[in-house]
């Protein structure tokens, strides 16, 4: 990631020592095409206001092309608007909207193909198929973006920025909203996912596959289909992110699908249907996390062994924790579970008797979900009452042997 340093300096040599070029009605050169054309390596195109239907522009040349008045470039509904084919390229300030659909293209307001050290900052986007997809590239920023979309279904609408097969790249503080997939990432490593929103996008917030030792850290992802899903991954580090209000029969904050040797620390998990799925996982800490208000703060599978649950805190959610096997093989500790019902005789913070996260009732619901419709019903309180005082169908090994009597105040913390 150091080398994403050297970007602004080789930016900023481009526009030093390359010629300006200004583009729009009142000028000279009236397209954008056309400013390509004239440009030499290390130009600027300064494009004024206005609206350029030039179809798709395709950017062989390392030039820093920069908008004025978010000048607007406008597929027609038609065509990919900009295809970048050149190392050390700066787009920013443009606003781009109405590229074509396609079943078999991708067709992309910016598509950059095996391409390195591009900054794509500052844009907004309306109406795009994919907004900005990258493929076959390394060290470039994508940073200060707005995408916005309104299709109603998802065959209509691509992701809104999509990364395939790139490394050392850096998204921060980008919004994406009514796309698939708001970020997506696929063969994707050694790359930072920072203080981006992703908000009302029809499938997963946030979706990423096969992308090793990559770091999310203080992202929002509210209101999306089915929250966020991580897949067949592994060395994955998610530190500070909020998941929130991510609600359906298939809906969770977090899918945690085959990974292994990640971490998962301070994150929020507030409102979800699940805020934690997880299955064939191994090898995670969840530390200093807060689930709240969740119908299940986490999903177990029995199929996730040596993952460590420590320090978290568990309050108003339906389930705390619920599991679809009798051996589980996870380390629970130290957690705040506000369902705790023990005691602290020695006056150090700690319950003095196990805790015991999964219910008879959770487990029956389990294997038979239909069960649902009897909660809060009587026969769910004796049912639970029952397995507490003499444990055996519930997992023995399942349990935090030092519950906190207290929640973490994890800002103090910090």
């Amino acid at each position: 990631m150091k080398k994403l340093l050297v970007i602004p300096f080789l930016c900023t040599c481009l526009i030093s020592f390359g010629t300006a070029i200004p583009v729009g009605s009142k000028y000279s050169v009236k397209t954008i095409k056309q400013a390509i054309e004239k440009a030499s390596h290390g130009d600027t195109l300064i494009i004024y206001s206005g609206v350029y239907r030039e179809g798709n522009i395709v950017l062989k040349k390392n030039l820093t092309i920069i908008g004025k008045g978010y000048p607007v470039l406008d597929g027609e509904n038609k065509y990919e608007i900009f295809t970048i084919h050149a190392d050390h390229v700066t787009v920013s300030g443009l606003k781009f909207i109405n590229t074509g659909v396609a079943s078999i293209n991708d067709l992309a307001a910016i598509k950059v193909l095996e391409s390195n050290y591009l900054r794509v900052q500052n844009n907004k986007f309306e109406n795009t198929f994919f907004g900005i997809y990258f493929a076959n590239s390394t060290n470039c920023r994508v940073e200060g973006n707005e995408l916005k979309s309104d299709a109603e279904a998802e065959h209509q609408i691509g992701n809104g920025i999509h990364l395939w097969k790139c490394e050392h790249m850096t998204l921060d503080n980008n919004r994406v909203s009514g796309h698939r997939d708001g970020i997506y990432f696929e063969f994707v490593t050694e790359s930072l996912i920072t203080n981006n929103f992703s908000e009302g996008n029809m499938r997963y917030g946030l979706h990423f596959m096969f992308s090793h030792n990559d770091e999310y850290r203080n992202n929002t992802f509210i209101n999306n289909g089915a929250g966020v899903a991580v897949m067949y991954t592994k060395g994955v580090k998610m530190i500070g992110n909020t998941f929130e209000h991510n609600w359906g029969s298939s809906a969770y904050g977090l899918l945690l699908k085959d990974i292994r040797d990640s971490f998962v620390t301070g994150n929020i998990f507030k409102k979800n249907s699940v805020g934690i799925f997880m299955e064939g996982s191994s090898r995670i800490e969840f530390k200093a996390n807060t689930f709240s208000e969740n119908g299940y703060a986490v999903r177990l599978q029995a199929s996730c062994d040596d993952n460590v649950f420590e320090r978290n805190n568990f309050s108003a959610n339906t389930f705390d924790l619920v599991t679809n096997g009798t051996l589980v093989l996870n380390t629970i500790d130290h957690n705040y579970w506000d369902h705790y019902e023990g005691y602290d005789l020695n006056h150090d913070a700690v319950g003095d008797v196990p805790y015991r996260p999964v219910s008879l009732y959770g487990m029956v619901i389990e294997h038979m979900p239909s069960a649902v419709l009897l909660w809060r019903s009587f026969f769910v309180f004796l049912m639970d009452r029952a397995e507490k005082a003499v444990p055996a169908i519930t997992p023995d090994n399942l349990k935090d042997n030092s519950p906190a009597m207290n929640p973490y105040d994890f800002h103090k913390a910090n």
